[in-house]
């Protein structure tokens, strides 16, 4: 309905344009000599209204081009003032106005001692300058001398400011109440909704859109692997959602994120925005989150940390599985998965025997112990 007054109003439009035209055209055409004068009032009235059919038809053909590329511009617009908070859009309009009224000022001191041509100029080029000035400078500082206000009168009317769930003020920062952005590792993983249900997680829990995305493309890829994987993920995000409670946050309205093609960069872009902690069981990721100074929680330096402690000389039974990397090595497990590496056991795998531990390697990849065996 809008599309078709548009384009009603604008063909109109168009008519009275082809009819100034022919207004215009007749006046140029007398003071260049032609004589038009002898014209009948019926030619004049045929002349014009064929002008105003022809402009009228340009017109109704361009509608349809000026209608989309206006929404494009109101869309464009939209997205920019998405970021845009509503205290530097109030300070902008201020400082407009301000710029305009001095321009006004300034054109005043000059009106009478210029000429007409000279004063258009000036005039026009002092408010465009102006216009750019406030607009500049009142989206910089007017927003903090609004801010500064506000601040100063909701003490006095004992209003409470609302508080962002994303944000990160004193107030979190003591509760220690960063958000919490998981990765779609994690999520596939399934171990942090155990932890999530023991407490030790706190916090608002993150999940950005383009992880969605990923997990959804992971659980509909053609390698059945890789499907089942991607559909446990979503099973343990339905579970999430149902115990804990998830916020899932919109990254459309991030103009840093949207030209980011790699999911992990992106996430750790995110993470500085919202002031958050990525959690993940992404090796790779850890370290480059520590090469930007991005908080990680890594799942699996949790699980290497919970493991049960051993010393030296310790004794334990464990039962012999297959043979080592050398030739009279043998290896055994404990009952987390850490790696037991036995000397001389070679002989007696298959069973179980009392071993003494001798040393005990941390790695990236988590604990392994060395032993020997007692007889």
């Amino acid at each position: 309905m809008f599309k078709k007054l548009f384009n009603g109003a604008f063909t109109l439009l168009g008519a009275f344009v082809g009819y100034e035209a022919f207004v215009l055209l007749t006046k140029i055409l007398y003071m260049q000599g032609f004589n038009v004068g002898n014209m009948s009032s019926m030619e004049k009235i045929c002349m014009s209204a064929l002008f105003a059919l022809i402009f009228g038809f340009i017109f109704y053909c361009i509608a349809p081009v000026l209608s989309r590329q206006g929404n494009r511009m109101a869309d464009s617009i939209g997205n920019d003032l998405k970021t845009v908070s509503s205290t530097d859009l109030l300070g902008s309009v201020f400082g407009l106005i301000a710029g305009l009224v001095i321009a006004f000022l300034l054109t005043k001191i000059y009106q009478d001692v210029v000429s007409n041509a000279m004063y258009f100029m000036l005039t026009i080029a002092i408010y465009i300058v102006m216009a750019f000035f406030g607009i500049v400078i009142g989206g910089k500082k007017g927003s903090e001398i609004i801010n500064q206000s506000f601040a100063k009168m909701q003490p006095a009317r004992g209003e409470k400011k609302e508080e962002n769930p994303y944000a990160y003020n004193e107030k979190d920062k003591k509760r220690q109440r960063m958000p919490k952005i998981m990765d779609t590792s994690v999520i596939i993983d399934g171990r942090v909704l155990e932890i999530m249900k023991t407490g030790f997680l706190e916090g608002p829990i993150v999940i950005p859109e383009f992880v969605l995305v990923e997990l959804r493309h992971i659980a509909d890829s053609s390698d059945a692997l890789k499907r089942t994987r991607g559909r446990r993920g979503l099973d343990i995000l339905n579970k999430i959602q149902e115990i804990y409670g998830i916020e899932i946050y919109n990254t459309d309205s991030e103009k840093s994120l949207q030209d980011i093609p790699e999911v992990d960069v992106k996430l750790l872009k995110l993470a500085q925005i919202i002031k958050g902690k990525v959690v993940t069981n992404d090796y790779n990721l850890n370290k480059v989150a520590a090469i930007q100074e991005v908080p990680v929680l890594n799942i699996n330096e949790l699980a290497n940390a919970m493991k049960p402690m051993v010393i030296p000389g310790e004794s334990m039974t464990v039962s012999l599985i297959k043979q080592g990397k050398d030739q009279n090595q043998a290896v055994a497990y404990l009952d987390d998965g850490t790696m037991i590496v036995v000397e001389n056991g070679r002989k007696k795998i298959g069973q179980t025997v009392d071993i003494i531990v001798t040393s005990v390697l941390q790695t990236a990849a988590g604990r392994l112990i060395f032993g020997k065996m007692t007889a």
